[in-house]
């Protein structure tokens, strides 16, 4: 079994808009999160319909207080129970952990010109908790979570101004916590505004008199610039701090060798890459450049923007990985669901209850081809995926399935080590079950550690660690040599 770097970092992720909860709690703001409404089983055509959000649709959600069908309200207490689940993510070994700040925790609307106090030594405890367990934070500014009022009176990140907004808000972050945080994320799968352009961007449809695909690139342009710009300012205010980008990894191979599937493909492929692309180069592919121009999308290119985004390149590529998808031209062929996304079923995987497929070999093959393409060092801070676990009557979680999916995962990053690749470290979603991000179902749960919480909010929220708890320990003690189950 080839080893694991002795640096190497293990831990988890999470993201506050999925666990925190105490939405109106010590003065922060509604988010985008907080209009999520509970949606399970979604399929294929209705997971679209979901993200597509309305003014109309906001105001009904906040004219209600409702945590019972607005879960990311309520998520799972993290903010009052931070210390007890600190202490069991300590427990499992970890040496990092990521988490996001609430933009509209220190700033409720987005627009104050001063962060909320109550905010502000929100996260200082929490950080100063991490600190004094061992574990380093690697902290996402943007999770999912922008502040309410910035979708509605601006239509989000298509409007510029929000690029100062957002250098406001990381700023203060950087100075308030700076010397507790190394690693920085600027944007949470930053290509995902074109998937779901209301979650990660604050665009509501019926403000984009342009149409919602030009209004996503130019919302794209606006994060790219202020990612730079926040890169900036952090080698400014917290020296030896890091900031990585951070892609969905959406690895898809041809469904046949037709070359017009492999065409399709490597299309396909490109796209995702962009989104990295502009961030570690510092500049648009010519590729994708010429992709807009041919549909007529212009890039709202400001002075000076070229020379901050080739000047503020990020640190290092962050990634998830849960799954992999095939393409073919072909309108007929089978397809099915995976995180945020529709692809073309793989026959030769497996699939969970959910649809998504599963394929630790594709975690390799990512990991290789962003490597080679960026020669910067790479930290998977997302990989998992979502069970219906079964409470036993002795209040046993036993999770074989979990077991073997995240060992056949490790095995595959450590053969990509071997290979030559500089893999800093991995966070899996999630260490602890939360509400997940698309249908704000609890009853997906991704956890080593149980909370006794279903889909309509029931349950003590009571933490209990399931089977594949032990296991995960004995792999980070072992720093990754020792994958037997337990």
């Amino acid at each position: 079994m080839p080893s694991f770097p002795d640096a190497f970092l293990w831990g988890g992720a999470i993201a506050a808009n999925q666990c925190e909860g105490a939405w109106d709690v010590d003065g922060r703001g509604p988010s985008v999160a907080d209009v999520a409404m509970y949606r399970p089983a979604l399929s294929n055509t209705e997971y679209a319909a979901h993200h597509a959000v309305t003014l109309a649709g906001i105001a009904e959600a906040m004219a209600t207080s409702d945590t019972t069908y607005y879960p990311k309200r309520r998520g799972i207490d993290f903010y009052h129970r931070w210390p007890a689940d600190l202490d069991l993510f300590a427990e499992l070994g970890f040496t990092v952990l990521r988490v996001s700040i609430a933009w509209s925790r220190l700033y409720p609307t987005g627009f104050e010109r001063e962060p909320n106090p109550a905010g502000v030594r929100f996260y200082r405890h929490l950080f100063e908790g991490m600190r004094d367990r061992g574990i380093k934070p690697l902290v996402t500014l943007s999770h999912y979570e922008m502040p309410l009022e910035l979708a509605t009176r601006l239509n989000g990140w298509a409007d510029r101004q929000v690029i100062e907004l957002f250098v406001r808000f990381a700023k203060t972050c950087f100075s308030e916590y700076g010397d507790l945080v190394e690693l920085w994320l600027s944007f949470n799968e930053i290509d995902s505004v074109m998937r779901h352009p209301f979650t990660s961007g604050g665009l509501i449809a019926e403000l984009c008199p342009d149409g919602l695909e030009a209004a996503c690139y130019r919302a794209a342009h606006h994060q790219f610039v202020a990612s730079a710009l926040a890169t900036g300012a952090l080698r400014e205010l917290v020296p030896g701090g890091q900031m990585g980008c951070m892609l969905t990894k959406l690895t898809t191979y041809p469904r046949t060798c037709h070359p017009d599937d492999v065409a399709a493909t490597l299309a396909k492929n490109l796209h995702n890459h962009f989104f990295a692309d502009v961030q570690a180069f510092g500049e648009y592919p010519a590729i994708e450049l010429a992709s807009l121009k041919r549909r007529g999308i212009q890039i709202p290119w400001q002075d000076g923007d070229r020379e901050v985004l080739k000047d503020n390149t990020v640190d290092f590529v962050s990634f998830s990985y849960y799954q992999s998808a095939t393409e073919s031209v072909d309108p007929d062929a089978e397809r099915t669901p995976g995180n945020t996304i529709v692809g073309v079923k793989n026959p030769y995987l497996p699939s969970s209850e959910w649809g998504w497929q599963i394929d630790p070999v594709g975690l390799r093959i990512s990991l290789i081809e962003l490597y080679d393409r960026y020669r910067k060092p790479l930290f998977i801070v997302e990989n998992g995926l979502g069970y219906a676990d079964v409470v036993q009557p002795d209040g046993t979680i036993h999770d074989p399935y979990r077991v073997d999916y995240f060992r056949a995962h490790f095995e595959q990053m450590a053969l990509a080590i071997e290979a030559g690749v500089d893999l800093m470290g991995y966070t899996c979603w999630a260490p602890i079950d939360l509400v997940s991000a698309s249908s704000s179902q609890m009853s997906k749960r991704y956890g080593f550690i149980y909370v006794d919480q279903d889909d309509l909010g029931n349950g003590t929220l009571e933490r209990s660690r399931k089977d594949s708890f032990t296991w995960l320990q004995g792999v980070i003690a072992s720093n990754g040599r020792d994958l037997a189950s337990s």
